[in-house]
C-alpha cells in the first residue's frame, strides 16, 4: 500500500531521481494546459480534477496494490493516465489501454521521449471532455 504524504512536493521527494524529474516535466505540463484543474493525491499519486477526474500522473515508484504490480510498472516507465481516454480521439495511437475499458495511459522512460506538443494536445481534449460534463449541470440559485 501506498504511504500518506500531506503535499505532492512533499510525495515528489520520495521519488528516485529518474523518475522525479519526468514526473516534474509531466507536472508542469498539466498545471500549463488544465488552469482550472485541482491537483490532489489519490492513490498515492498526483490526480487532476475539475467537473471529473481529467488525468493522473503515476510513477511507477508510487506502487498501489500487488508487489509484481509494481515491479512491471518500474518497466514501463511514469505513466500519464487519461481517466476518459476510452472517449478521447486517440489519433495518434499513443493512448493504451492495456485491457482496461476507460483509462488509457501513455508511459515516459526519459524526459527526452516526452513530446510537449502531443502531451498538450491530449491535456487540451481532455480538459474539454471534462468541460463536457460540466455542461447541463444547474447551478444554485437559478
Amino acid at each position: 500500500m501506498a504511504a500518506e504524504y500531506s503535499t505532492v512536493e512533499e510525495f515528489l521527494l520520495t521519488l528516485p531521481r529518474e523518475e522525479q524529474v519526468i514526473v516534474k516535466r509531466l507536472r508542469a505540463l498539466v498545471k500549463e494546459c488544465l488552469p482550472k484543474a485541482t491537483e490532489k493525491l489519490n492513490y498515492g499519486a498526483p490526480y487532476y480534477t475539475h467537473h471529473k477526474m481529467i488525468c493522473f500522473i503515476w510513477p511507477p515508484s508510487a506502487y498501489w496494490g500487488p508487489k509484481k504490480t509494481s515491479d512491471k510498472l518500474k518497466d514501463k516507465g511514469v505513466s500519464l493516465g487519461f481517466c476518459y481516454g476510452n472517449l478521447m480521439s486517440n489519433d495518434q495511437g499513443v493512448l493504451l489501454a492495456e485491457g482496461r475499458k476507460q483509462v488509457y495511459v501513455v508511459y515516459y522512460k526519459s524526459l527526452k521521449e516526452i513530446d510537449e506538443q502531443l502531451i498538450k494536445s491530449l491535456l487540451f481534449e481532455a480538459s474539454l471532455l471534462d468541460d463536457s460534463f460540466g455542461k447541463g449541470r444547474k447551478t444554485r440559485g437559478k
